[in-house]
């Protein structure tokens, strides 16, 4: 059995009584005070999260955005300096092998990569970046922070008053509690909030100085994944992966103009003949919002059929759990073309018994980013 890793974080966490438990191969804590209770922290004040365990890796040499559009469908060479992007490679086949955010750090592309796929994403870089002249450096020194919330503002500029003016996306360099960080304003919980890039070294000092913010607590995957899904965001694995589209996967706005067809760099990424046909004529299924009738929660992989007694299937689950903010179960499923129009009832088939479930838009819970 491989040993799992450990964040920089790991000894906070112990200290502070966390559950851990293994995630794409680390040592993470699920909880401290509780799933419901870190989520509503996180909806309410600020809620600090480990995600060190996710890549970070630096792209540097001439031409580095140009030779990245080989791989992912978005606009790297107009992202301003100092400015974030959501972005992800795809395959040939038009899949999602990954989700990502890219910097342009002036100089080079920082990039942030899922931690399950750190491995096969450097490996593609470095396949495709290298012959270019791309140097692909995987950053093993440096811990990942997630502070999210409408309290993350305030409790870090308490330590640097600057990042107060930061706008959505916006990325920089910044001193806090003695250690170089890069500061991005972004996360992935729907609510305002910052993502801090820290040595190592000084990690655990930084985490401490923030929990020691009023309103600030430390939260788990548990509640971060509540706090996901709420906010209609895509986790890989589960509702998104190789075998889906990004436009199967309503994730069309992540792809600018310029790389779609008529575009001035239209196309030359992996599977961009059937990505840029679907933008143009529509995908056969969908990634669409669920509100299960009822108390019970509809989890990952149950089957979504068109009538109670009906054999005709139709879709399935992709993430489903108890909305502690909309105070009822929600879920996320991917469905074929005719059965994703809002207010259709369908059915999912749990433990032997469908249950009725309708379509709904997303997002849950309306994003607080900071524009």
């Amino acid at each position: 059995m491989t040993e799992l890793k450990r964040t920089p974080l790991y000894d906070l966490h112990v200290r502070l009584g966390a559950r851990m438990v293994p995630f794409a191969g680390w040592e993470m804590p699920v909880q401290y005070e509780g799933v419901m209770a870190e989520h509503q922290s996180t909806r309410t004040g600020a809620g600090l999260f480990d995600v060190s365990h996710m890549g970070q890796v630096i792209l540097r040499g001439t031409g580095v955005a140009e030779a990245f559009e080989t791989l992912v469908p978005q606009d790297i060479v107009g992202l301003g300096e100092g400015r974030q992007r959501y972005g992800f490679f795809t395959n040939e086949a038009g899949g999602i092998e990954d989700d990502l955010m890219v910097t342009n750090r002036g100089d080079h592309l920082y990039v942030v990569v899922n931690a399950a796929c750190v491995t096969e994403d450097v490996v593609r870089m470095r396949a495709a970046l290298e012959p270019q002249g791309i140097h692909v450096k995987l950053i093993e020194t440096r811990a990942l922070i997630a502070l999210q919330g409408p309290g993350a503002e305030a409790a870090l500029a308490a330590l640097n008053p600057d990042v107060a003016a930061k706008r959505f996306l916006d990325v920089g360099t910044y001193a806090l509690d003695g250690a170089e960080c890069w500061v991005s304003r972004s996360g992935y919980t729907g609510e305002d909030g910052y993502e801090i890039s820290v040595p190592e070294a000084a990690a655990e000092a930084l985490a401490d100085a923030l929990l020691a913010e009023e309103g600030v607590v430390p939260v788990g995957l548990g509640a971060r994944d509540s706090l996901r899904l709420e906010a209609g965001l895509c986790l890989y694995g589960q509702d998104i992966d190789a075998d889906i589209t990004p436009v199967e996967a309503g994730l069309s706005w992540a792809i600018q103009k310029v790389r779609r067809s008529g575009g001035a760099r239209s196309g030359g990424f992996p599977g961009a003949d059937r990505i840029l046909a679907e933008l143009d004529s529509g995908a056969a299924r969908h990634r669409v919002g669920l509100k299960p009738e009822g108390r019970a929660p509809m989890r990952t992989g149950v089957l979504l059929f068109d009538a109670e007694d009906g054999r005709t299937e139709v879709g399935s689950v992709t993430s489903g759990t108890f909305g502690p903010t909309v105070g009822e179960p929600v879920a996320m499923g991917l469905v074929a073309d005719g059965a994703a129009r809002k207010g259709t009832r369908l059915w999912g088939e749990v433990r032997g018994k469908r249950l009725p479930v309708v379509v709904t838009d997303l997002p849950f819970v309306l994003a607080g980013f900071k524009r």
